[in-house]
C-alpha cells in the first residue's frame, strides 16, 4: 500500500476525525458523527483512496 498522506494532513484527519467520532459517542453531534470514523481510519494509516483516484498526494517521501 502507497501512502499518499503527508504528516500535517494525517494529523488533521487523525484530530478532526477524533473529535467527531468521540462527540458521536457523547451523543452530542448525533449518529452523522461517526463518519468521523472515515478520516480518522485514513489517517492512521496514511492513504487516501480519494486522493488515489484523484492522483493527488501530499507525503514528500518518495517510496
Amino acid at each position: 500500500m502507497i501512502r499518499n498522506l503527508g504528516t500535517l494532513d494525517r494529523t488533521l484527519r487523525i484530530v478532526a476525525g477524533g473529535a467527531l467520532a468521540t462527540l458521536a459517542w457523547a451523543d452530542t453531534i448525533g449518529p452523522w458523527g461517526y463518519l468521523g470514523v472515515v478520516p480518522l481510519l485514513t489517517g492512521v494509516v496514511g492513504m487516501c483512496p480519494v486522493y488515489t483516484l484523484f492522483g493527488l498526494n501530499t507525503c514528500s517521501a518518495k517510496v
